[in-house]
Order: structure tokens, then C-alpha cells, then sequence
């Protein structure tokens, strides 16, 4: 009987076990795997505090330093005195608007091209030449959306400086955000979906309504959300379309002028001679609370959305 006869027939003898600490260094590599995992989920960690440590931080020191200002009288007055006294509340007003027509505009328009682009279009050069223009639109500068939407709407259709003129320009802008995530989102849909539906007799466009978009509305939802975001915070698109420096009262119609938050705490900022620190920073902190109550809301119809999905 060889070696590995005899080290087989011990093996049988003591029911197939073999003592521990005789075989290979299994439990010196697990201990360095194991450290290194505990080192990957630590930086990892850390990145993702560095990430979201500054959003934080900025959220608590325009609480600290503009929470003063807060008050019933300072977001439902009219501004007084050279807007050194008074409230905000036409500029509260007029983003409020100026946030809904462009979402009105931005989200069905970028919807739409979406579902060309993803489930009629043929792959080829003019799709990819459409899909180089989207992204650089997402690369102009807003200052240039300014200018075009005052010589398009402003001058050319002749909306004047208006809510509709600086929601027309404000969606041209977030177009590239809704229409890349919306795609994203149709994508995103298992093609089996498509496929049994066309298998059942329904014809594509009731298969894009009836299937495809259902189950894509989260996606699409968070598109719009990011350009709610970036729309809301814009000064430059809406200088010279539709925002008022002084104007105290609440807009009528679509084609009324008004005030909007961003361009208010820019002139605030810049333009106005000794004005109270506390109301520069409260602007800003009303600013950022509007910003996150429309994407908080948003945020809770799109849970409501993937809740429903069963994929």
C-alpha cells in the first residue's frame, strides 16, 4: 500500500475528517480578504461622506444664518423700502410659476422626443447626431438660453418679458436632463414586456401607453425632478425674459412680468446698498425649501410608483 493509499485509508478511518491547522493557509487568506473588505466599505464610506458632507453643511449654515429672517410677515409681505423691509412674497410667487410652466412644457416635450429616440428611431447616424445634440445642450451656458429666449420669445413671437416667455426659456434648458433620463427610464423596461404585448394583438403606441410607460413613470419622475432643481436656482435664463428687479405685486396672466427668487437674491446681493444681512440669507434659505418641497414631493410619488412594480 503507497503513501496516498494509507493517507486515504486514515481518512476513511476517521470519517473522512481531516485535523485542522494541517491543510493550506485557508484561514490566513480569508482573515486578508476579510480586512480588505472592511478597508474597501471604509473608504467607501468615507467618499460618500466627502460627497454629501458639503450639501449638509450648506443646508445648516443657511439655517444658522438666515433662520432669523424667517417669519409669516417676511414670506407673505410685499418688499418695502427698496426691498430693504417687507416680505418676498411676489418672488415666492413668481418662482412658484415660472417652476409650473416649465414643467408643463419641459416634461411632455421630453417624453416624447424620449420614446421616438427609444422605440421608433432606427440606430443610426441621424440618431446619434440627435443624441450629440442633446448633450451639448446640456453643455450651453444659461446666460445663452437668456439671450435666446429674448430674441426668440421675447422679441420674435412678441410673449414681451413674461412668465410664459421665461417658462418657454427654462424648459429649452432642462430639455437634455428630462429627455436622458426619461430614456433611460423606457430602457430600462424588459423588451419581453414589448414582446408580449405585440404577441397579444396590441399595436405599438398601446404598447408604449399602455406597458412601456406605466412601468418607466419612476424614471421619468426623476428627471423631472432634476430639472425642477436646475430650473428653480436659474438667474441668467431668466434675466432678460421675464424677472422684474422691483415689482411689488402678484402676477394675472401668463404674460404678466414678475418677480422670481433667484434674480431677487442676486440683486439683493449685489444691487442693493445696505441691505440686512439676515434677509440675503433668508432668500436663500426660502429658495432651497422650495426646491426641496418640490423634489420631496416628487421623491414621494415616485416611491409610490416603484411600489407598484413587480419586476
Amino acid at each position: 500500500m503507497d503513501s496516498r493509499q494509507q493517507q486515504a485509508a486514515a481518512g476513511a478511518g476517521t470519517g473522512g475528517s481531516v485535523p485542522r491547522g494541517r491543510g493550506p493557509s485557508a484561514p490566513k487568506g480569508h482573515r486578508r480578504q476579510y480586512r480588505s473588505q472592511k478597508i474597501a466599505h471604509a473608504v467607501l464610506a468615507l467618499f460618500a461622506l466627502v460627497s454629501v458632507g458639503p450639501v449638509v453643511a450648506i443646508i445648516a449654515y443657511l439655517f444658522y444664518k438666515g433662520g432669523s429672517a424667517m417669519s409669516w410677515e417676511f414670506l407673505t409681505a410685499m418688499p418695502s423700502k427698496g426691498m430693504k423691509a417687507g416680505g418676498i412674497f411676489p418672488a415666492i410667487v413668481g418662482t412658484f410659476w415660472l417652476i409650473l410652466g416649465t414643467v408643463i412644457f419641459a416634461v411632455p416635450v421630453g417624453t416624447l422626443a424620449a420614446i421616438y429616440l427609444t422605440e421608433y428611431a432606427r440606430q443610426g447616424r441621424l440618431t446619434r447626431i440627435i443624441r450629440l445634440a442633446i448633450a451639448n445642450m446640456a453643455g450651453v451656458p444659461s446666460i445663452v438660453y437668456g439671450l435666446f429666449g429674448l430674441g426668440l420669445f421675447v422679441l420674435l413671437m412678441g410673449l414681451g418679458t413674461s412668465i410664459l416667455s421665461g417658462s418657454l426659456t427654462l424648459g429649452i434648458l432642462v430639455l437634455p436632463v428630462v429627455i436622458t433620463a426619461a430614456e433611460e427610464a423606457l430602457t430600462a423596461v424588459p423588451q419581453s414586456f414589448r414582446q408580449a404585448s405585440l404577441a397579444l394583438g396590441a399595436t405599438r403606441w398601446q404598447t408604449i401607453r399602455k406597458v412601456v410607460l406605466p412601468n418607466s413613470i419612476s424614471g421619468i419622475i426623476t428627471g423631472t425632478v432634476l430639472a425642477v432643481g436646475r430650473a428653480a436656482g436659474e438667474t441668467a435664463a431668466i434675466m432678460f425674459t421675464v424677472a422684474a428687479f422691483f415689482l411689488p405685486a402678484l402676477p394675472d396672466s401668463p404674460f404678466s412680468q414678475a418677480m422670481a427668487l433667484p434674480y431677487h437674491l442676486y440683486t439683493v446681493s449685489t444691487q442693493v446698498p445696505g441691505m440686512p444681512e439676515e434677509m440675503k440669507w433668508g432668500t436663500a434659505l426660502v429658495l432651497l425649501l422650495l426646491v426641496l418641497s418640490f423634489t420631496l414631493s416628487a421623491a414621494l410619488v415616485r416611491l409610490r410608483f416603484r411600489r407598484k412594480k413587480r419586476w
